[in-house]
């Protein structure tokens, strides 16, 4: 499907964190009009957009009603919590949904997306089942053994996810998965834990009109299903890489349509085992914004906007960590920035995320070193010197 390459374009972001604060400056530094859109007011993407409009996702009419009313050449979902059926509808309709409605479908749920890699394209993924109830987790929790790991279908950011060592945990485990759950659901996935020895998030990049490209791997470590650190580039074997590199094309081809898709694998001794997918730019791909030449953000737009990519150059060894809050807090300050950046080769950002709550991230550092370890070393040593307190007590 061959876009016409006249700009600006009118984009609305249906999601507006960090992710897509991120793509809005990259789509506005080529001219472009971003809409943004969230559940709250001044949402990270809000405040770099050029309208905003605070809705429920989840409303089929409250979607039809910004749409008819902002007319977007592009819709680009960048959440899970979103009503998906609306987003055929409006592709039905002659609307441009990125990377395309079904993708969107299929991926905003981890029921869905697991079933077409699993049981229709043939690719190995951990044994699964399903629980709506704390009676099915049990029961389902029995039959893949322990440990296993514990998510809802819907969430972001790992969220409600945990890793579940002994039918003693279950009850706990429920407690806090349907906790966790966006949108209207209330079912779980129970998965065999993989012993693997490094996970990686392969970001994708399928094309309207030229071939599917990739990133250079990127590792990262998770605490209960959020991510903390990621590096670039992971070390694996060139044999490893081909393989999660041609799982990642067999699924981001069957999903269609065309922009960044984060792939995440384990990976063991000997093999490449699928994770999950978004079809979006990824959170551990934050790291892109220091170590390549052209960052998830600008490659996402790019894809979307039938724009070349001659070429992707990795910069040398680099890491992001990330920034939590460890409080309630509606009125945050930050401390000690300048002492992070006092080291060089160290960024930080900021998400000027209006309020805090414990775990929540609030921002990310990033650095570049000699090789992984230093750059990772750099990013986590940034972070310790950055504290959030209450903007009352820090003027008091």
């Amino acid at each position: 499907m061959k876009k016409s390459l006249k700009l600006p374009q009118k984009l609305m972001l249906l999601g507006s964190g960090e992710l897509g604060k991120e793509f809005t400056i990259a789509a506005q530094r080529l001219g472009n009009y971003v809409i943004a859109v969230d559940r709250y007011h001044n949402a990270p993407a809000m405040q770099v957009a050029d309208e905003s409009e605070v809705i429920s996702m989840l409303s089929p009419d409250q979607l039809e009603s910004i749409v008819q009313k902002h007319k977007p050449n592009f819709i680009i979902p960048e959440i899970e919590a979103i009503r998906t059926e609306k987003l055929i509808e409006f592709e039905q309709r002659g609307m441009i949904v990125i990377p395309t409605a079904t993708a969107t479908h299929y991926t905003m749920n981890r029921d869905r997306i697991r079933e077409l890699a699993h049981q229709k394209l043939g690719i190995r993924t951990a044994k699964y089942g399903y629980a709506t109830t704390l009676e099915e987790l049990i029961e389902v929790s029995g039959k893949i053994g322990f440990p296993n790991v514990v998510k809802p279908v819907m969430s972001s950011s790992g969220k409600g996810q945990s890793v579940v060592e002994s039918p003693e945990k279950i009850q706990t485990a429920w407690k806090y998965a349907i906790e966790g759950s966006r949108g209207d659901s209330q079912k779980l996935i129970v998965e065999e834990f993989i012993p693997f020895e490094l996970e990686i998030t392969l970001l994708t990049i399928k094309q309207w009109n030229a071939p599917t490209i990739f990133c250079p791997p990127i590792g990262h470590l998770q605490e209960r299903g959020d991510y903390r650190e990621s590096w670039q580039p992971a070390v694996l074997s060139e044999e490893l890489l081909q393989e999660a590199q041609a799982i990642a094309q067999k699924i981001t081809d069957a999903l269609g349509g065309a922009g960044i898709f984060g792939v995440e694998f384990f990976i063991t001794k000997d093999s490449v085992i699928f994770s999950e997918l978004s079809p979006r730019p990824h959170d551990t791909g934050m790291v892109t914004l220091i170590s390549q030449n052209i960052n998830e953000f600008e490659l996402h737009l790019r894809a979307v906007l039938d724009l070349p990519i001659p070429k992707i150059e990795q910069l040398g060894a680099s890491a992001s960590a990330v920034i939590l809050a460890n409080r309630n807090s509606n009125s945050i300050a930050f401390v000690g920035v300048q002492d992070a950046l006092s080291e060089p080769d160290v960024d930080v950002r900021l998400f000027g995320k209006p309020n805090s709550r414990p775990g929540r991230r609030m921002g990310v550092t990033l650095a570049k070193g000699r090789n992984v370890q230093e750059a990772r070393d750099k990013a986590t040593t940034a972070v310790s010197k950055i504290k959030i307190v209450d903007q009352e007590d820090f003027d008091a």
